[in-house]
């Protein structure tokens, strides 16, 4: 008797761990994207061996296995990592006309950047997770702050790398579906797209330095110091960050990225610039040259410019490294004032005007 409930206990078990498996997989195999990414983007000189690689090696460190553990660890059953309450959210309004510089922070990396009556939608995410998996993977800590199909008319999409947390299936298909942008890609995430169905004639690829216009808006794909992939393997795609360059206005966005002395020279040749949007956040010891830290991201902008507005990206969305929740935020607004960089820290779904004097500081994330 005690056998026979073991053997239906253990089956309903087998059935249920089995179902949740079937759910974790759904639609994973198309979100891995792409396995072939084309003779054209192989013929890059910056791809050599079968892979690309970042014109500034990024060093490996090497942790431990207890400094593995300990890691996973933090970033999976750590409290700090989460905000102290809800985050606050603004609906951006959709009617109102495009700006000559402004931009519109939808959470993590995702935003709409304006310049000179352009706008140009940059990593949207706006999946509940970023995941191959809808079950399982890293979840929003907050609501997106609009529907897809609520965005305005969007000129311009403009994609980073192909990492989850920048380039999801699903909101692809969503503006191949609800807008007429073309989508301007780093080489090899052209692959990626096409097989999810985006016609190949809304698909641009670019190397480093190569630019496209679009009107009298030009768009430029400039070097990061980042990696690629999907799965298992790893930089077979390009990874990037964007230069907007409009007839009055320019605005860089930095995408994900370390740290690089190539800051320096896209500064020089492309800037300077009125508006940066960096990344501040999933940082740690273990890649200090993948991700920037606050105080690298207020150095990044001053490579690029010599005055211009710092918006900080890639924080408070998603648990990506185990640093406490708003500590980015928190650390970016020291070394700023320190350097006199002047920044903007608008709620997810907040639009900042790029022209506005006034900078009062709400510290929306102290929740």
């Amino acid at each position: 008797m005690i056998a026979e409930a073991a053997r239906v206990v253990g089956g309903t078990a087998a059935l249920v761990a089995g179902g949740w498996a079937l759910r974790a997989l759904r639609g994973a195999p198309e979100s891995l994207g792409a396995a072939d990414i084309g003779a054209a983007a192989k013929a890059s000189q910056n791809y050599r061996d079968g892979v690309f690689v970042n014109r500034e090696p990024a060093s490996e460190v090497q942790l431990t296995r207890q400094q593995q553990w300990s890691l996973i660890r933090e970033l999976f059953t750590g409290d700090q990592q989460r905000p102290g309450g809800e985050i606050p959210l603004v609906s951006p309004m959709a009617t109102a006309p495009a700006a000559d510089l402004a931009v519109t922070w939808f959470g993590h990396s995702s935003a709409v950047i304006e310049v000179d009556g352009y706008r140009v939608l940059a990593d949207p995410v706006w999946s509940e997770r970023c995941s191959p998996s809808r079950a399982v993977g890293p979840q929003r800590l907050h609501p997106v702050p609009v529907e897809l199909d609520a965005l305005p008319a969007i000129d311009a999409v403009i994609i980073s790398h192909d990492h989850y947390d920048h380039l999801d299936i699903d909101t692809i298909k969503g503006l191949a579906r609800a807008q007429r942008a073309k989508f301007y890609v780093p080489l090899g995430i052209g692959s990626h797209l096409r097989i999810w169905g985006v016609p190949p004639d809304r698909i641009v690829e670019l190397d480093w330095d190569e630019s496209a216009t679009l009107g009298d808006l030009r768009l430029v794909c400039t070097p990061a110091r980042h990696f690629s992939g999907r799965f298992l393997t790893r930089n077979t795609t390009l990874w990037s960050s964007w230069t907007v360059i409009g007839p009055r206005h320019r605005a860089f966005f930095g995408g994900d990225t370390g740290y690089t002395n190539g800051f320096g020279r896209i500064g020089s040749e492309y800037g300077p610039f009125d508006l940066t949007l960096m990344p501040i956040g999933a940082y740690h010891p273990g890649w200090p040259d993948i991700h920037m830290n606050p105080e690298d991201a207020v150095r990044a902008h001053r490579d690029v410019t010599d005055a211009g507005l710092l918006v900080p990206i890639h924080w408070a969305t998603f648990r990506l490294a185990p640093h406490p929740w708003s500590e980015p935020v928190e650390r970016l607004l020291t070394a700023a004032s320190a350097e006199g960089v002047t920044v903007a820290t608008p709620k997810p779904g907040q639009r900042v005007d790029g022209a506005a004097t006034a900078r009062p500081i709400d510290a929306w994330w102290r929740l």
